[in-house]
């Protein structure tokens, strides 16, 4: 099966809408059987909002209240007040609210025996929308009476469904605000809105009796580029051709000339544009009727959406940023020592690779490849014939060319960020030794910070495996040779051995970072 094949199969005729044809429910609770008869008689034709009437029939309190909990979608409730006691019925309305917590049912108390339970005590004390004396209702007061509640029943039930609608919506941000990759974002944002109207009861969006397949796409440069895709759409990619989309070009089409929601063949499309110009389409694909979604919840949780996807794309222009200033500080200094900036790329590589392979976290190991690059900063303080001198290094030069891991350290330590936080750390240990006999702290084993142990190696192993102004390249056999020699003394022991398992995938960084030496700057 074709990807096409998987997103644009014929779909399968329409089942017929069942939503307008759903009964309105009316409980008759009386022990007499004639008041039944004739409450069903006068109501038998009666329709409202294009649905009809279906009665339930009870004739005890007991099984008033057994009913109700059956059917808790009843909208009216027609009820005596005498029946196997004399405030049965009274019971019935204490059960409905307080046990059944049901407050949606519009109460009606019919008694023939006013006496019994007075107008005046029994709508203060208990919650019911209505009293009446069986004998003022006749046929033409009951069926003013019936509207009157499936109307107020359908307008509570509105109201009911978009606080839960906003609820969810509140708690649909909450969670898509907690994630900031931009993909992982849409793809959030779908699934929370999907959630929100899957075809679940109370669901408020969309009530649909089939899946809800979330689809977004973004316009740019006249291509249709997919987003992020829920249900069957989610393992589809490369989506960037307008062609792609078949049936769908025509809704697109659509959306693009109305710039609002469309409704077509059972999928709904909606349009967003934020505050920077970018056009975004929402589809749901599943849908069973343009009625049953509540397009102003739609618009409240997108324009959430849509603040949220803006700042996350301004943080990540920012990060982005950061990480660009931070690499090219690093070549900077690299290009001061006569090297090229792809030392600094090749050890950030590498020690990203290390650090996933010593079970760092993606986000640690993410942290060092962008730190990584400055490991040598405090260079830039070292006088030039020190720095670029072809030689070997007398004393006194040695010991000036040792203070620049203290130097980059204390143009970093400053800094509350993370990568900074972490290139400072790295700037100061990176040249400390397993054994204790590094500088500039004479830090041993454990004591020195994973992120440096691991920059001291990719570090050393690139200086080895490139030319440098004062050296050529060595052989590979012998840059092994000298880590096995200093497994244990120079370098961390373990990190030696995940060097050499991931030695296959190091020398594809090599191959992807080659330089040649350039002219100081």
């Amino acid at each position: 099966m074709s990807e096409n094949d998987l997103i644009f199969a014929p779909e399968a005729p329409p089942e017929p809408e069942a939503s307008a044809s759903l009964p309105w429910k009316i409980m008759i609770v009386d022990d007499e059987p004639g008041v039944h008869d004739i409450t069903t008689l006068a109501l038998k034709s009666v329709s409202f909002s294009g649905r009809p009437l279906e009665f339930i029939h009870c004739y005890s309190g007991k099984q008033a209240c057994e009913s109700i909990i059956k059917h808790p979608d009843v909208a009216m409730m027609m009820l005596d007040v005498v029946m196997e006691t004399d405030h049965a019925g009274l019971d019935v309305v204490k059960f409905v609210r307080e046990v059944a917590n049901n407050h949606t049912v519009r109460i009606i108390l019919r008694t023939g025996q006013p006496g019994r339970a007075p107008e005046r005590e029994v709508i203060t004390a208990f919650d019911i929308n209505d009293y009446k004396d069986k004998t003022e209702l006749t046929s033409s007061k009951l069926f003013t009476l019936v509207y009157s509640c499936l109307r107020s029943y359908r307008d509570i039930v509105a109201i009911d469904a978009s606080k839960k609608g906003l609820s969810r919506v509140i708690d649909a941000s909450a969670h898509i605000f907690k994630l900031s990759a931009v993909e992982n974002f849409t793809r959030g944002v779908l699934e929370q809105l999907v959630a929100l109207v899957s075809g679940k009861p109370d669901a408020v969006l969309i009530k649909s009796k089939t899946d809800v397949d979330g689809l977004v796409v973004s316009y740019e440069k006249e291509h249709w580029n997919l987003v992020a895709g829920t249900g069957r759409f989610t393992q589809v990619a490369d989506l960037n051709q307008r062609a792609n989309f078949g049936v769908f070009n025509k809704l697109l089409d659509m959306v693009m000339q109305q710039k609002r929601f469309v409704y077509q063949d059972r999928t709904y499309a909606a349009y967003f544009e934020d505050r920077q110009g970018n056009v975004n389409v929402l589809i749901l694909d599943g849908v069973d009727s343009s009625e049953s979604v509540d397009n102003d919840i739609i618009q409240i949780f997108m324009r959430n959406v849509s603040i949220a996807y803006e700042n996350i794309k301004l943080q990540l222009d920012l990060e982005e940023t950061q990480r660009e200033i931070v690499c090219l500080l690093g070549e900077a200094v690299e290009r001061r020592s006569m090297e090229t900036g792809n030392h600094v790329r090749r050890v950030a590589a590498m020690s990203e690779l290390l650090a996933l392979a010593s079970g760092l976290s993606e986000e640690e190991s993410a942290i060092l490849r962008y730190a990584s690059p400055l490991h040598d900063l405090g260079k830039i303080a070292i006088p030039d014939s020190i720095l670029n001198k072809p030689g070997t290094h007398t004393p006194e030069e040695t010991l000036i060319m040792r203070t620049h891991a203290e130097i980059g350290y204390q143009m970093l330590a400053a800094s509350n960020r993370k990568v900074l936080k972490a290139a400072a750390v790295i700037a100061h240990e990176h040249h400390e030794r397993w054994d204790g006999k590094g500088y500039p702290q004479g830090k041993s084993g454990n004591d020195i910070h994973i992120n440096g142990r691991i920059t001291a190696i990719a570090d050393v192993f690139d200086a080895l495996a490139n030319d440098r102004c004062y050296k050529k390249a060595w052989p590979m056999d012998k840059i092994l040779d000298l880590f096995r020699q200093e497994k244990g003394k120079h370098f961390d022991p373990q990190l030696v051995d995940l060097l050499f398992e991931r030695l296959d995938e190091i020398k594809v960084i090599q191959s992807q970072y080659q330089d040649k030496i350039s002219s100081p700057i």
